[in-house]
């Protein structure tokens, strides 16, 4: 056997809480010596402090470990914890490196006050009409990456034949949320909606005679200055956006070994003295 001292030494839990533990009834010692009040643990007892810290870890209360410590949960439930934690923490980490991301390119943005209203490679063009498929939710732009895995997932390998690159994105303000988009994620598609899973669209998007188009790479400085770019571009050559028209974003990749695109964003353009917004 152990003194509690030792014990909290090979169980790295502190002397306090093994005290705590004893005194709510989760670990109690094996023995209590009468005259000297010493606590003493035995090496089987590592197995369930190890059990206590793991089920603490999983954001468990002492009380609902107490009662799991009761119930004898298998290993195998123990595992289906720790996955179902590690899916938890994950998410966690892919939201708070989002966070990041955002601060970053907002910082960039300061960083390039500056140089905001110097010329940029904008050029008008003429889009024609095209037929694309899709798939609608709200979000914010951080989302297009899952919102494209989803959309891949839904179209079956029958479908890859009529589909063509590039990624198409169609962005507009939301009614319901201020801080969220009407997002829409597509490709190109040359068939009919016979066979299509019901939650994706078939729609023709409109040929458009004067389009605001920026070019650049997503790995370039641009990537988080283009739309304020653009914007300045608009603003300084008398032109208004066109209303209830979405803007567009279409993603052409590099090469097939990179994660690397070249992104254009489009944003439909008409002369400054249509705009009749009140």
């Amino acid at each position: 056997m152990f003194r509690i001292s030792e014990f909290s030494m090979l169980s790295k839990i502190p002397l306090k809480t093994l005290r705590y533990y004893d005194q709510i009834g989760i670990l109690k010692p094996v023995k209590v010596d009468q005259g000297t009040r010493y606590r003493y643990y035995s090496a089987e007892q590592l197995f369930e402090a190890n059990r206590i810290l793991i089920y603490k870890e999983l954001g468990f209360t002492l009380q609902q470990i107490t009662h799991l410590l009761h119930e004898d949960i298998s290993l195998e439930q123990i595992r289906g914890m720790f996955k179902l934690k590690k899916c938890e923490i994950k998410q966690m980490i892919e939201m708070e490196q989002s966070k990041l991301n955002r601060i970053k390119e907002r910082m960039n943005l300061i960083e390039a006050e500056g140089c905001a209203e110097k010329e940029q490679e904008v050029i008008i063009k003429a889009i024609n009409s095209q037929q694309i498929v899709s798939f609608y939710s709200t979000g914010s732009t951080e989302d297009i990456p899952s919102l494209f895995n989803t959309l891949d997932q839904l179209l079956e390998k029958r479908h890859r034949s009529i589909i063509t690159e590039p990624q198409i994105v169609l962005w507009r303000e939301s009614n319901n949320k201020d801080d969220e988009f009407e997002l829409e994620v597509g490709y190109a598609y040359k068939g009919d909606s016979s066979f299509l899973p019901g939650n994706l669209n078939i729609q023709s998007l409109p040929a458009e005679s004067s389009m605001a188009t920026l070019l650049f790479r997503s790995d370039s400085a641009r990537a988080c200055t283009a739309c304020v770019d653009l914007a300045f571009w608009i603003e300084r050559n008398g032109y208004q956006i066109k209303i209830d028209q979405p803007g567009r974003e279409v993603y052409l990749p590099m090469s097939a070994n990179e994660d690397i695109q070249l992104i254009e964003i489009q944003i439909p353009i008409e002369s400054g003295e249509n705009n009749h917004e009140k």
